[in-house]
This record gives C-alpha cells, structure tokens and sequence, in this order.
C-alpha cells in the first residue's frame, strides 16, 4: 500500500526504562456492561456487531467503541484517548491483540491514565483518515494496527503502528510521565499535528482554463512506464498489490493510443498474478497483496474489494485479448465471492482472516507429503505445476501453490494432450479442495460494507455483460435490492454498514460514491431506467451534503454526521480508487445521460484541480486519469432500442469498447438521448457523440464501424 512520505512535524525522542508488571484483575460489568461468565474481562464492545471490535471485548483493557459517550468521559475525567484502529483480516492486529492487549500489566496502564478507544478501520475510515495522516505527518509511514494517542479532545499528539508489549508499556508511561510534568508540550505537538492534518489532500479551487490532450496522456504514460516490472508485472520491487485501476487505466489508454508497451504492461501483470501465490489456485479469489517482487508469497487476507475489482479487470481484459486464462479467473472467483463471501440476503461481506488455527496462511499451503497422501501417483505432476517441494516454497517445509510454467511445456514434458493435462490439474484440485475444506477455516468478518457492495455489484454487472451468465446478473441485481432495502432511506440518505439486521454508522463519500457508479453499470446490463435515476437521486443527496462549494470538491463526511478534528477529502487513488475520483466519473456520466452541463462541468472542476498531481504520477491518480481519457476523447452515446435490443446488447459487450455509454430498451423510455428514436417493427441502434447521431444502423457490425473513429 502506498503511503504519503511527509516530513514529520517533529522528532519524539525519548529513552525507555524498564517497568515492572503487577497483575491486576479487571473490572468486569462496569459502568453498564453486561457480563459475560465464561470470560474474566468483558469491555463496552461487547454490544457492538463489528467482528473486529468483538475480538477484543474481553480483553482486560476498558475498550469503547468510537462515539460520543468515550469523547465525553475522555473530556470530563481530563483523560488522554489511545485511538487503536485495525481490520479482522489484519495479522498483526491479532498478533498485537495477543501479545499486548490481553496482558492485565498493559491494561492496568491503559485503565488507569487512558480512555482507550477501538475502532474498525473499515466501518470507520473517516477516523482512520485521521489518525493515519497523523502517523505518516509523524512517523513518514503507516500502516495497520494504528495506534495514536490524543487529548481529551481528541487532537492526535503521537501516532504509530505495530508496537510489542515493552515497548508499548515503555512509551505509555514516557507519555504519562509528561503530561504529568509538562502537559504543555503535548499540547503544542497536539497543535502542530493538527494543523498538518487539516491541509493534507484538501484541495483547493483551480481556474479551470485547462484542456486536456492525447499529449498530456503520452506523457503520463512514459512516467508511469519507468515505474512497471515488465517482467513480473505491477510496479517495480516489493510488496507488490493488484492496484486494478492503474491497469483499467492502461487498457483505456492502450484503446486511444495502440501503445503496445501499455498492453503489455497489463498482460504481464494479470499473467503473473493469476499464476501466483497472490491467486487462490483452489478456491478462486485473491489475497491482498504479495509480500514479494514474484506475486509468489501472499498476505494471506482475502479482501471483497480487492476481488470486487479484480473481476471487473480480468473481465475487461478478457473482452480486449480473449485470453481464455481471464474468464477461467473471473469464474472462480465469482465461485469463490457466491461460496464464502455471499449472506443469504444477497449482502457480501467483507474478508476472511489471513490466519486459521494460529498461523497465518495454515489454510492454505501443504506439505508435498500431503500432496502425495491426497493425490497418489498423480502427485508428481501436480507438483511440477504448482512448484510443490519436499522442502518447501515457502516457511518450516510448507508450500504455497502457485505457476510459472505454461500448460504446453508442462504437457510436453509429461507426455500429454492439452486437455488431458487440464482434466488431470482439475481433477486433482477437487480432491485437495475436498481436504482443505475440512481444515479450521480463516475467520470471517461478516459485516456488509455498503461501498464495498457496490464494487462486488459492479464486477458481477461487468461480469454478465462481458460473458452473458445470467448468474452474474442475478446476484447483481439481488445485490442492488439489498441495498436499496437496507442501506439507501427514503431520502437517499445511505448508511455505511448492515450485520444481524441493523444498520449503525451513516454513509460515508465512498458508500454514496461507489453505489451511484454500481447503478449506473446495472443500468447498462440491463437497460432498467429505474437504476440511472437513483444513481441520479443519491448524486443529487451527495451534492448537497458532501460537497464543498469553495473548491468543488467532495468531503469525505457529511455536513449534517461531521465531528472529527478534520474534515477531510479523499483524493489519491489507492487500492480502492478515490471517492472524489469516483464522484467526478459519476458527475461526468450521469451528466451525459441526462444532458446535464453542470454534472460534466462539475466534473471537469474537480479533475484540473488535480491535473498537475496526474501528470506528475498518474499510477497514484489512475482513477481519475480514467475520468481524464472521458475528456480528452468524449465517449460514444450508443443507444439501442426495439425488441432485439439486449440480444444486441450482448454483442456489443463481446468488445473491448470503454468509451461507450449504452442506454435503450424496448420502447423510448424517458432519457433524453431516446426520444424519438423507436422505429416501429425494428430494432435500431443509434452511435451518438456530443448530441449528435450518425446514421441508424439496425446491425451490430455496422454500429462497430462507426466507432473505428475514436
């Protein structure tokens, strides 16, 4: 994960001492806490849903959630706040949880001179976002668990990630110690944190005067190239994460230009992750990141977003090279998102843990032993295809199954027909999947995230259009109705998470965001207007409540649920594309659809804004340069409409085609592009640019001919 490398606003320097440790026992069931018997310690997160908050509500520190009633005791004891903020997939969230967090000697501390305060980064990232900037502003880095220690009032005056125990211990009592003697000084560094925290990724208003150019994006693209392993794939050295959007941005820019260099870019990183360790060879689906240059070794984590986006990219490169290999990865990862990740509501949830059974990755990787038990004389072929040795590829003799070699040499080398090669691998990782099955399973976080959401719809709605499985469209749309029921009120108002039936936390820019570009997608799959002109309703609530006037940009918190220190932005794009990234694409869309100038001038505002940070590193701002190639090559309006229309449809979506905007039905329906375009008795398809339409064509082959113009 990429992080800002800010100059810290100051150097904490200080020794530390040993200190002793006198077992206390913790106050359980006080200040309204239910007991719970069959533990010694239960906290105040005890009653929350979060599966991440809920692993630490026996632990002998007196945790709260996040909320006033903390922020209140915090101000009214005249108490310090430890912020800590992790994820359940989080490896060294658990590790710290163990070795720190269970211990009474550290609760003590906590309890006595703290109001310590847990947070579930992915229900609460608008908190995160906060105390993140701090740790880098401080530290130049960060990362997860997140650990900052604030006044009563919450302003951040240190920040850190993963500490052990002594050295946790040590630097709670440096900071006691002081603001015992000098609270002053914690006060002034509270300020200074502060006040960086507020100018960070702020933006600020731009004439917007500027054009933008098939230049500007060769340019970009000979920046970007310096920076790509073209050998491995993804970005230079390690770790190395999937980044889905720097490569939707190169295909996109591939389409104009026919820069090979850029499809290759692409090929060889899809190739190399899905032969990777990174890729669930059994299962489907793929971890978070490699922590090597070879995608070889994953972090075992397995993300819905990351996978969400994952599918939507092999199957846009599936579309643009035919690459059998992309629709086999589409396929089973959907397998793997309906198998482990799907409620029965039609919800998805969040990740599985990337420990099982205490060991991170146990679920996961074999010995060639019981490689050899499992699958018998077929062993020796299984382990030359998944590079399975006696002393293993990875730690203490395991192996983690991954490719580097094509299925023609393979075969070759064994001796048999491509088929039979495939039908052998096949039918050896069912019986390994049968085995794995039974092993103690990575722990599920099983809340619904609503932005999440919307990218998994959006990759099952990219799914169907590009391979025609009506699965893919049913769990798209079964999806969209669980989030209309659940997540989106009468008013457009979103809220951010869903478990056992309740909804706690408002939407945040990124719900609203990634729910208005999920509809506009299910609209192009299925033509159903009913999705447009409710991404066209929650647009209309985001820009009322989120949006600020002075620079045209969105805040991450609403105007109306905004209480935290900063009230900040979201601007580069990261393993998740940037809300205000998402929201300027959906201004310029929607805008398209609607004839609306003032989305697309809207959008434009927000895209010079960041013009200059594009061009000077477009793999950290690719979403956005994906809303800059809409600019500088404006997309086809395509629309088709008579009774053949999603039968002409699917043949459309068997090409690449990024800089089409599909809209029709049977009839006109109401958009303005439609009018007085139904020709009785046949199905007609119009290809539009800047409201003006070439000739009707009633073939799908002569509507592809009007778009070789680009």
């Amino acid at each position: 994960m990429r992080y800002l490398l800010i100059q810290p606003v100051f150097l904490i320097c200080f020794f530390l001492s040993g200190c002793g440790q006198t077992q206390e026992k913790g106050k359980a069931g006080e200040n309204n806490v239910t007991l719970d018997r069959e533990y010694p310690y239960t906290n105040h997160l005890i009653h929350e849903s979060s599966p991440y908050l809920l692993q630490h509500a026996h632990n002998p520190v007196n945790w709260y959630p996040w909320g006033e009633k903390a922020l209140k005791k915090a101000k009214d004891e005249n108490k310090m706040i430890i912020i800590s903020i992790g994820y359940a997939a989080c490896h060294w969230c658990h590790v710290m949880e163990k070795e720190t967090y269970e211990d009474t000697a550290v609760a003590r501390i906590m309890n006595k001179h703290f109001i310590s305060i847990k947070v579930d980064r992915e229900e609460r990232p608008d908190v995160d976002q906060v105390y993140m900037t701090a740790a880098q502003l401080i530290t130049g880095s960060g990362g997860w668990p997140l650990n900052a220690l604030a006044l009563p009032d919450g302003r951040p005056f240190y920040a850190g990630t993963y500490f052990p125990k002594n050295d946790w211990m040590k630097m709670l009592n440096y900071f006691v110690e002081m603001n015992r003697k000098n609270p002053g000084a914690l006060v002034k560094q509270a300020e200074d944190i502060t006040k960086g925290i507020q100018s960070v990724e702020n933006l600020s208003f731009k004439a917007a005067d500027k054009t933008f150019t098939m230049n500007d994006l060769d340019k970009q693209f000979n920046i970007m190239k310096a920076g790509i392993d073209f050998k491995k794939g993804g970005t230079k050295g390690a770790p190395k994460f999937p980044m889905p959007s720097n490569w939707e941005y190169l295909m996109q820019y591939y389409y104009l230009s026919q820069n090979v260099d850029a499809l290759k870019a692409v090929t060889v990183t899809l190739d190399n992750m899905a032969y990777g360790g990174i890729y669930d060879h059994l299962g489907g689906g793929f971890a978070r990141y490699s922590t090597d240059a070879d995608w070889h070794v994953p972090h075992f984590e397995k993300m819905l977003y990351d996978n969400a986006q994952l599918v939507s990219l092999y199957a846009h490169a599936f579309q643009l090279t035919k690459n059998p290999l992309y629709k086999k990865v589409v396929y089973e990862t959907l397998d793997f998102v309906s198998r482990e990740l799907t409620s029965p509501e039609g919800g998805f949830y969040s990740s599985l843990d990337a420990d099982s059974d205490g060991e991170e990755g146990k679920y996961y990787v074999w010995t060639k032993q019981e490689i050899e038990t499992v699958l018998g004389n077929d062993a020796a072929l299984f382990a030359e295809y998944y590079n399975i040795t006696k002393a293993g590829n990875w730690e203490h003799g395991k192996n983690i199954l991954f490719r580097n070699e094509t299925h023609e040499a393979i075969a070759k080398k064994y001796n048999l027909s491509l088929p039979a090669l495939k039908k052998k691998i096949e039918d050896a990782k069912e019986k390994l999947m049968k085995v794995r099955t039974n092993r103690i399973k990575p722990a599920l976080d099983d809340k619904i995230l609503t932005s999440w959401n919307a990218l998994m719809l959006k990759g099952y709605a990219q799914a169907y259009r590009v391979f025609g499985d009506e699965n893919f469209l049913a769990a798209a749309i079964k999806n969209a109705n669980f989030l209309m029921k659940n997540a989106i009120g009468t008013n457009q108002e979103l809220t951010r998470n869903y478990k056992s039936g309740k909804s706690s936390i408002n939407g945040l820019l990124d719900d609203y965001a990634f729910t208005v570009s999920a509809f506009i997608e299910l609209y192009q799959a299925t033509f159903d207007k009913k999705w447009l002109i409710e991404a066209n309703k929650i647009t209309r609530y985001t820009l009322e409540h989120f949006s600020d006037k002075k620079s045209g940009m969105f805040f991450y918190t609403s105007n109306e649920h905004s209480n935290l220190i900063s009230r900040k932005m979201e601007i580069a794009d990261n393993v998740i594309p940037a809300s205000n990234s998402e929201m300027g694409k959906n201004l310029f869309i929607l805008g398209q659809y609607f004839y609306n100038d003032d989305y697309i001038s809207k959008a434009k505002q927000m895209l010079v804004n960041v013009k200059d940070d594009i061009q000077k590193n477009v793999s950290f701002y690719s979403n956005w340069g994906l809303l800059e190639i809409a600019f500088v090559a404006p997309p086809y309006e395509v629309a088709i409409i008579g009774n053949q229309f999603n039968e002409m449809r699917q043949k459309m979506d068997e090409n690449y085609l990024p800089n089409i905007l599909l809209s029709g039905g049977r009839n006109e329906g109401s958009l303005p592009l439609l009018e007085n375009k139904l020709v009785e008795g046949q199905t007609t398809i119009y290809v539009c640019r800047d409201k003006v339409c070439k000739r009707p064509v009633t073939e799908v082959s002569k509507a592809l001919e009007q778009l070789k113009n680009k």
